[in-house]
């Protein structure tokens, strides 16, 4: 099975859940950390790295002896990536989007492909919980594609934790996307609120069995707990403003080790889940 922990809004604590729950269930774990942009999972998981790897993606390289300026690759592309001015072909690999549809309609062949960095791969391990995560490049814009390569290092048994971006744009899809189910995690303040309803219909949308967890819930009003009721969507657990917890958190540690009242809960939130996947299976 495959879980998504993701939300509208940064700073709800996505990460918090995530590793959290990774050290509490027994058996095969693995979390992966497509918050390529700023992956954080590392600084509580504190993995052992064991792997690393720079990811590139395709971008086109134009032979100019072969090219005959007849505009094609140009007007195939539709994020701008290639112009052609007079007897010169200039591409823009930050706009590529590695298609490959340039290369295939060009007459010449006179395109080829070289390789972009996108960043790096790290895999690691820590007391039994796989681990993964993407680390972009300073500067570079696309993280989907990074993201695509975190999750191809899915494991086929055991379950599968996917820490997603923070927002509702690309990154966030690429990391929800084929997921078995989305916990959204909210704080109930007002903006918190209007990030949840969006990050809900983007899930709406793929079609994914999603689930509430509220943090800090003690802080705030009851109309996130008056949306979920209204869209029928499940809180699966709640998160007080604790002091213990934040004093754990502010020294790295993971909460549902240090008490174990809450790796109770979290065990409990991973059956809660796996009852509401295999009934939404069910339905289908």
């Amino acid at each position: 099975m495959i879980i998504s922990i993701a939300s509208g809004k940064g700073g709800t604590g996505k990460t918090t859940i995530a590793t959290n729950l990774a050290v509490s269930i027994d058996g095969p774990v693995q979390l992966l950390d497509c918050d390529v942009e700023e992956p954080n999972v590392h600084l509580f998981l504190k993995p052992e790295i064991e792997k690393t790897q720079i990811i590139t993606t395709p971008v086109p390289e134009i032979d100019l002896e072969k090219c005959n300026q007849c505009k094609k690759c140009m007007e195939i592309c539709r994020f701008k990536a290639i112009a052609v001015v007079g007897e010169m072909v200039l591409t823009f690999p930050e706009l590529c989007h590695s298609c490959g549809g340039c290369m295939a309609i060009c007459p010449e062949g006179a395109i080829s492909e070289t390789g972009r960095e996108l960043g790096v791969l790290e895999t690691g391990a820590r007391k039994g919980v796989q681990f993964s995560h993407g680390r972009l490049r300073i500067g570079e814009a696309m993280a989907p594609p990074l993201i695509r390569r975190v999750r191809d290092c899915t494991l086929e048994n055991g379950l599968t934790l996917i820490d997603a971006p923070p927002g509702t744009s690309c990154p966030v899809i690429a990391a929800m996307k084929n997921t078995d189910f989305v916990v959204l995690v909210t704080e109930p303040t007002p903006f918190g609120l209007h990030d949840l309803k969006l990050a809900v219909e983007a899930v709406k949308i793929l079609q994914i069995p999603m689930g509430f967890v509220i943090n800090r819930s003690d802080i705030g009003d009851d109309k996130v707990r008056a949306y979920a009721e209204a869209e029928g969507i499940p809180i699966l657990m709640e998160i007080p403003f604790d002091r213990k917890i934040a004093e754990s958190y502010s020294r790295g540690e993971l909460f549902a080790l240090a008490h174990p009242e809450w790796k109770a809960r979290f065990i409990k939130l991973a059956e809660e889940i796996e009852t509401l996947t295999q009934r939404g299976a069910n339905k289908k």
